[in-house]
C-alpha cells in the first residue's frame, strides 16, 4: 500500500507548491522512496517536486485523462513508493470552468480515497480561520479533510489565536509556518520560473522548504494520516507495447532544455512503449539533430525568453525546416509552435510555418476540447481530444490551410497547422489519455526512416 496525502488550499497563492514540495523534500531526506504528483496540467511545480524526490514529478489530470485513468497513473507513478505527496491546483473545490467539480482536487483526492490537509493563509485572520476550515470540511462530505497547515503566520500569539480558533472545528493542526524568504520560488508571466532555468537556486529553495517544514509541521502526524488511506485497488496503467512492425525502431528526437521544459513524462513512456528510441536535444545549445532522426516532438516552454539564443542556432534551425521539408512527422504544441514559425518577436525561427509570433498582454488559458480537422500524425481527422492552452503569445495567422483542431470549447474556433508531416497548435494533450496518438506518431516516424 502507498501511503498518500492531498495539498489542497482554499485558493491560489496559499502556499500549496511551497508546502508540498517541502513535505517532499523532507520525507525523501529520511530515507522514504516519495511520489510526487500534481492535479491538473501544471508542468512547472512538477519539476520542482522530481528535485525534492528523485523522481518524475506526474500529473493528475481528470479533465485531459479521464475519471477512470487518475487512479491507475497514480499507481503507475506511485509504484514501489512508500508515500506519495499530491499537490492539488487552485482551490480545493475549483474544477475545469462549467463542469462541476471535474479536475477538481477534491474529485482527485476522492477518487484516490486520499486524505486531504489544508493549506490556509493566515496572514490576515485569527478567528475567522476556523470558520473558513469547518467550510472546506463540511462542503463535500466525501472529501476527508485529516489536518490543516497555517502558513504565513505572523507571531506566537497569533498562533495561539488560530489555534485556539481552531479547536472548535475539530480539524487538528498539523503544521504552522511563518513567513520566510528563502522558500520563496521566482515568478513570472506563466508562473514560476522553471528548475531548468535556475537549478543550483532551485536546489537552494526546495532544501529551505523541506527546513521549513521539519520545523514547523508534523511530521509524524502527517504520515500517520497519510497511512490512514485505504488500499489503491485499481491495476497501475501500462504504456500499450508492441513495437513496430519490421522491427524499424525510429529515433525520435525530443525537445528539451531551458526553453522545452514542458512534457509529461507518460509521452516518453509511451513513444518508447510503442518502438521507438527517444534522444533528447537541446536548441539552446545542440546545432544538430540527434543521428538517424526520424521524427521530432517539440512540447511547451519559454521560447519567448529564449528567442535570441533560439534564433542565434541557425544550423539547428535549418536542420529542423530541411527535416520538415522532407516530410518528416514533427508533433509540436505551444512553443514548438512558435519555433517552427517564421519569427517570435521579430527574430528568425525555423520557417517551417508561414506564420509570425509575438508577446501579448492577454493570457490564454483554460481546458478545450478538440476535434482533429485534418489528417495528421497524431490524429486521423474526427478525432475526438482534450487539451489545454497556457500562453501569452499571439500567432498570426492562427491557422493554417489545413488547421489542426477544432476546438468547441469554450468558443468554436479552427486552429493550428498541419502540412506534411507536421502537426503544430497551441493545444497541450496528454496522450495518456489518447494513448493512440503516440503509437501513431511513432508508426508514421518508422513508415517514414523506411523511404527515407
Amino acid at each position: 500500500m502507498v501511503a498518500r496525502l492531498v495539498i489542497a488550499a482554499p485558493a491560489s497563492g496559499s502556499g500549496k507548491t511551497t508546502v508540498a514540495t517541502g513535505l517532499m523534500a523532507a520525507f525523501a531526506s529520511r530515507g522514504l522512496a516519495v511520489s510526487p504528483h500534481k492535479v491538473g496540467p501544471d508542468y512547472i511545480d512538477p519539476g520542482y517536486h522530481a528535485l525534492a524526490t528523485g523522481r518524475p514529478g506526474r500529473n493528475l489530470d481528470a479533465y485531459m485523462c479521464g475519471t477512470g485513468l487518475i487512479a491507475p497513473l497514480f499507481a503507475h507513478g506511485a509504484r514501489g513508493c512508500d508515500l506519495a505527496v499530491i499537490e492539488g491546483v487552485m482551490g480545493l473545490y475549483d474544477g475545469a470552468s462549467g463542469a462541476g467539480e471535474l479536475a477538481s482536487t477534491a474529485q482527485v483526492a476522492k477518487l484516490l480515497r486520499a486524505p486531504v490537509v489544508l493549506v490556509v493563509d493566515a496572514s490576515s485572520q485569527s478567528r475567522s480561520v476556523a470558520a473558513l476550515v469547518h467550510g472546506f470540511a463540511s462542503w463535500d462530505p466525501e472529501v476527508r479533510l485529516g489536518g490543516v497547515i497555517l502558513n504565513k503566520v505572523a507571531t506566537d500569539r497569533h498562533e495561539a489565536l488560530l489555534r485556539e480558533a481552531l479547536e472548535e472545528s475539530g480539524v487538528p493542526v498539523l503544521g504552522v509556518l511563518r513567513r520566510a524568504p528563502a522558500v520563496a520560488t521566482p515568478s513570472r508571466h506563466l508562473g514560476l520560473v522553471p528548475v531548468a532555468e535556475r537549478r543550483a537556486e532551485a536546489l537552494d529553495a526546495v532544501a529551505a522548504q523541506a527546513e521549513q517544514v521539519r520545523s514547523g509541521c508534523d511530521l509524524e502526524g502527517l504520515l500517520a494520516l497519510a497511512r490512514s488511506a485505504p488500499e489503491v485497488t485499481e491495476a497501475p496503467w501500462e504504456p500499450d507495447a508492441g513495437g513496430v512492425p519490421g522491427g524499424r525502431n525510429p529515433v525520435i528526437a525530443v525537445a528539451g532544455g531551458a526553453a522545452f521544459t514542458f512534457s509529461y513524462a507518460e509521452h516518453a513512456e509511451l513513444l518508447r512503449a510503442a518502438g521507438a528510441e527517444v534522444v533528447p536535444f537541446d536548441p539552446l545549445r545542440d546545432e544538430e539533430l540527434p543521428e538517424g532522426t526520424s521524427g521530432i516532438v517539440i512540447g511547451g516552454g519559454f521560447p519567448e525568453v529564449y528567442a535570441p539564443e533560439l534564433s542565434a542556432n541557425s544550423r539547428l534551425r535549418k536542420a529542423v525546416a530541411e527535416l520538415a521539408r522532407a516530410g518528416a512527422p514533427i508533433a509540436a504544441e505551444c512553443a514548438g509552435l512558435l519555433y517552427l514559425a517564421r519569427s517570435l518577436d521579430g527574430r528568425p525561427m525555423c520557417g517551417v510555418l508561414d506564420a509570425d509570433a509575438r508577446m501579448s498582454e492577454r493570457l490564454t488559458l483554460g481546458y478545450r476540447d478538440a476535434v482533429a480537422v485534418s489528417d495528421s500524425v497524431l490524429a486521423a481527422a474526427g478525432t475526438r481530444m482534450r487539451g489545454h492552452e497556457f500562453h501569452r503569445t499571439v500567432l498570426e495567422p492562427g491557422a493554417g490551410p489545413q488547421a489542426a483542431w477544432g476546438l468547441t470549447q469554450p468558443e468554436r474556433r479552427v486552429e493550428g497547422f498541419v502540412q506534411q508531416g507536421v502537426h503544430a497548435s497551441y493545444v497541450h494533450t496528454h496522450w495518456a489519455g489518447a494513448p493512440g496518438a503516440a503509437r501513431r506518431l511513432v508508426d508514421q516516424c518508422a513508415g517514414w526512416s523506411g523511404r527515407a
